[in-house]
């Protein structure tokens, strides 16, 4: 079976994303009448776009080839563009094709695509929540946020970025530093969390790299130490992995990175030196379901969980990291953003099986779902 055509589809989801972010699928298509479909969606205003570009560019070199060579083809790709670096753009275009080709595979042979993992490790794959807290601004609106959506989903791990001061930022580093006031702003709203969800739930922080090294050791430590939160998550620039080791040996909460790293050679430093309790690369932003389960094979061999990285992406991001997740043994959880699910049901053939904290894929051949066309077409940029 032979590629015959590769066609994107650039959407605007609306706000539960912000302002210029859009949303990019991608459909391949076969000389036997098997389309599959992939995402390529990467964050950030004008990033799509540029992936678009890039999988239009390169379709011409993957027309005519055999659908099967799922790994020799991955590798074409990720070195179509490797003068510019194979980091970020070539790997989410690499992922969108990895991805639909994948669900060909499964659609040829009748089997899901976690059958072509290898199997399953596990029926149900566990859940936390993200993207639940908007509008919340003060420790009150956060705890009555947390009683009313995440636990009334039957959630027990939750995320969330509590120091509202640096948001404005939107991921820009200056001096990684933080006011004392906005400091125990986000100190008191993770303990009004904490009070709501109990001891047993589970309270993951997103610093989103705003910090510098000093700042992030006393952040964790203190969130650690007055809320016993699961994890610290980016609390360094992703560039410096001697500013993680920092951090990581100067504090005690578990500390997790891998959303803006991409494939398994920019985790090699994090498992040699031992920098991380968990990594959380993102399917499509790493290279794929392919590229996912390689890095979860190198951390399965330092026995370190993995717990993927999905948002703010569409449906097909997070179905795509639950086939792999379901194949692999040292999973932990798949974030989800639950603010985005009616979107994302509305793009899909049916929607997802979600519930009490736990995604359930339905069984059926390749991912399991068709896009729907015309809701994709009516949404386009």
């Amino acid at each position: 079976m032979k590629i015959s055509g590769i066609k994107t589809f650039e959407i605007n989801p609306g706000e539960i994303v912000g302002p210029g972010r859009t949303w990019l699928f991608v459909r391949v298509d076969t000389d036997e009448g098997i389309s599959g479909w992939g995402e390529a969606t990467n964050s950030g205003a004008g990033s799509n776009t540029l992936i678009k570009t890039a999988i239009e560019l390169i379709t011409p070199d993957l027309v005519g080839e055999n659908v099967e060579d799922i790994e020799r083809l991955w590798h074409k790709m990720f070195r179509r563009f490797s003068y510019l670096g194979s980091r970020g753009l070539p790997t989410a275009m690499t992922a969108g094709i990895d991805i639909a080709l994948w669900d060909i595979n499964g659609k040829a042979t009748g089997r899901p695509v976690y059958d072509l993992l290898g199997g399953r490790f596990r029926d149900e794959v566990r859940l936390y929540a993200n993207s639940w807290y908007g509008g919340c601004k003060t420790p009150d609106d956060f705890a009555r946020a947390t009683r009313d959506i995440v636990l009334a989903e039957g959630h027990t791990a939750l995320k969330l970025d509590p120091f509202l001061e640096m948001a404005a930022t939107h991921h820009m580093f200056s001096d990684g530093q933080i006011s004392p006031e906005g400091e125990q702003e986000g100190y008191d709203i993770v303990a009004a969390i904490r009070e709501v969800v109990g001891p047993a739930h589970e309270i993951l922080i997103d610093a989103h790299g705003h910090f510098n090294v000093p700042t992030s050791i006393r952040l964790a430590n203190k969130l650690f130490e007055q809320s016993n939160i699961a994890w610290f998550e980016e609390p360094v620039p992703p560039e410096s992995f001697e500013a993680l080791k920092q951090v990581r040996e100067n504090t005690n909460a578990p500390l997790c990175v891998g959303e803006r790293l991409y494939t398994r050679f920019d985790f090699v430093p994090l498992f040699k030196d031992r920098l991380v309790d968990y990594v959380m690369p993102d399917t499509v932003w790493s290279g794929g379901i392919s590229e996912i389960k390689r890095i979860a094979s190198l951390a399965e061999a330092h026995y370190i969980p993995i717990s993927p990285h999905a948002v703010p992406s569409g449906p097909l991001s997070l179905i795509a990291s639950a086939h792999a997740m379901s194949s692999v043994p040292n999973f932990y959880r798949q974030e989800h953003g639950m603010k985005a699910i009616p979107l994302q049901n509305s793009l899909l053939s049916e929607p997802m099986d979600i519930t009490n904290g736990v995604i359930t894929l339905n069984g059926k051949p390749g991912l399991g779902y068709e896009m729907n066309e015309d809701e994709l077409l009516s949404r386009g940029v």
